[in-house]
């Protein structure tokens, strides 16, 4: 094969996707924790199956046009840092075929240089022994290779039997890789993903299977998360897009070293009009803070690798010494319990609308979470006291009593914990975050009143502000967009909207209020999530 054009690159990409996700699972039992993320395997997996996705149904079979969409759809699905730099890898393949309607082998060897330097220039510091050492390797061989012979099907199988040799070495450069018997997750993610696509390029692959640990090291009977034993400095994994007009090298520099002053393990890619952000931080609300003034959100995730690491950790092993601190929660509803647990609650106690717990239930929940000090977050004003009664019952622990009113408060309370800071200072912080947001709720009016002269009928909407009911409607969808009218109207310095939708909320109804908000605020930071909540259709934090 002397050269390959589109339709051959879209083959390589969907195939060394199906590959990867074949071995996902191996993969993500290769992770060392914090070498890498949580889930080396699926956060890889997923980002090269959003760029196979993004050429599936493209009509064309020019290799740059191919080239630029498996760029573009890797960058906007890229998921973990490991994700991120595979982007990056893509990108730099496409950066190289830009402007060709195929490449030979010489020509794709400067693409997987291209690759190299790329990806080098987006983690501010490239660590060896990870898959920046893996796509190196590939780019050496490939360069070597492309001298001797012209055969593309040659140069990338010479490539693969080479990064195998050099995957195999890691655990030498990475002191937690060896650690663990492992070699690196990312750098084999990378390798199934060449060898996916060269299995299927239309030749006989004659590669030995790597799907087995290629390395001196033992094949891990646990994980490696479970195998290592570093502690975690910056605990949660925090993406997301910066959407703005004029980007320039001197932003990105800015905000990088902005990023390496708060956190580590950083990401920073940057298109025209968007930058795309991977970082390891104690405070992710800081870190969006300042991404704000750069332009708007998009894609926000947060994820805490603690509680990742520990779900890991709890298959293999008991905790055996507590941890600092610890959070429980009272809340109800799918999206609202995976909210809470994402910012690294570690109990959420079911309840605090029309069900709220008992003394027993929280002093339980208390005692299930493994950590000296426990934050509570009752999310209702009626559960507060129940809360205080409970931490007086727990002798063993030292119990902190958030007096959060609401979901919207108690997650913003979350957003406020500090790890490297005191038990003390941490509670004024939490304390601090919730008088920094407005919540709105819209349910439904259970009986006939005036309130604040306004008539209410029995089964109308209305819609609640910190307590007080504003407005009242027949429709909920006119309800919770007076309400939220409302709550900005008397707060000129908002800037976020969160919006969580209920159980009897249906999606068209939610896209459509989601509509409505970026249409008349559209200035502002917007997230409309799927609660899950019953009782309340709508709650919404203003901050």
């Amino acid at each position: 094969m002397l050269t390959i054009d589109g339709a051959a690159l879209k083959r390589f990409i969907i195939n060394g996707a199906n590959k990867l996700a074949a071995n996902r699972e191996k993969v993500d039992l290769m992770n060392v924790f914090p070498v890498p993320d949580g889930d080396t395997g699926t956060n890889m997996s997923m980002t090269i199956t959003a760029a196979a996705r993004a050429v599936e149904n493209l009509d064309t079979d020019n290799i740059s046009e191919v080239a630029k969409a498996v760029s573009d759809g890797a960058l906007r699905g890229a998921r973990g840092n490991s994700g991120v730099i595979l982007s990056q890898i893509l990108r730099g393949w496409y950066k190289a075929m830009n402007g060709k309607t195929e490449i030979n082998a010489d020509e794709f060897a400067k693409a997987f240089e291209m690759a190299t330097a790329t990806a080098y220039k987006a983690v501010m510091k490239p660590k060896e022994g990870t898959m920046l050492t893996v796509i190196r390797a590939m780019s050496e061989k490939a360069v070597e290779s492309s001298y001797e012979n012209k055969d593309i099907a040659v140069m990338l199988k010479e490539i693969i039997e080479y990064s195998n040799e050099v995957l195999a070495k890691t655990p030498d450069m990475l002191p937690q890789l060896k650690e663990a018997g492992v070699v690196d997750s990312g750098g084999q993610g990378l390798i199934f993903i060449v060898e996916g696509g060269y299995e299927n390029l239309g030749i006989e692959s004659d590669v030995e299977d790597n799907t087995g640990v290629q390395s001196s090291t033992p094949v891990p009977t646990t994980t490696g998360a479970a195998s290592c034993k570093g502690e975690i400095k910056f605990g949660y994994c925090t993406e997301f897009f910066i959407n703005g007009e004029n980007l320039n090298d001197e932003i990105e520099k800015s905000f990088g070293e902005f990023l390496a002053e708060n956190g580590d393990s950083i990401v920073l890619v940057r298109n025209d009009d968007l930058i795309k952000v991977h970082v390891h931080s104690n405070h992710p609300g800081k870190i969006l803070e300042k991404a704000l003034e750069i332009g708007s959100l998009e894609n926000m995730k947060i994820e805490n690798m603690r509680l990742q690491h520990t779900s890991l950790l709890e298959k293999t092993e008991k905790p055996k010494e507590l941890k600092e601190c610890g959070f429980v929660a009272v809340s109800v509803g799918d999206g609202l319990k995976k909210a809470f647990e994402d910012l690294g609650v570690d109990y959420i106690i079911q309840g605090g609308q029309t069900m709220n717990p008992s003394i027993e239930d929280i002093t339980n929940a208390i005692e299930k979470v493994n950590a000296k000090n426990v934050f509570v977050l009752p999310n209702n004003k009626n559960i507060i006291l129940a809360a205080e009664k409970s931490a007086e019952i727990i002798e063993d622990k030292n119990v902190k009593v958030v007096g959060t009113t609401s979901v919207i408060q108690g997650l913003s309370a979350m957003l406020g914990f500090m790890e490297d800071t005191s038990i003390e200072e941490n509670y004024e912080s939490m304390v601090d975050e919730i008088s920094e947001v407005n919540t709105g709720l819209v349910t439904v009016a259970v009986r006939d009143t005036t309130v604040n002269g306004i008539e209410i009928k029995n089964g109308n909407l209305i819609g609640i502000e910190n307590d007080e009911i504003v407005v009242t409607d027949e429709d909920i969808q006119t309800t919770a967009k007076n309400l939220v009218d409302k709550m900005i109207e008397e707060n000129d310095e908002a800037c976020v909207i969160t919006v969580y939708y209920g159980s009897e909320v249906t999606e068209t109804m939610a896209e459509e209020f989601s509509d409505y908000l970026s249409e008349k605020y559209g200035d502002m930071d917007i997230e409309v999530t799927n609660g899950g909540q019953p009782v309340y259709g709508y709650i919404v934090g203003i901050e």
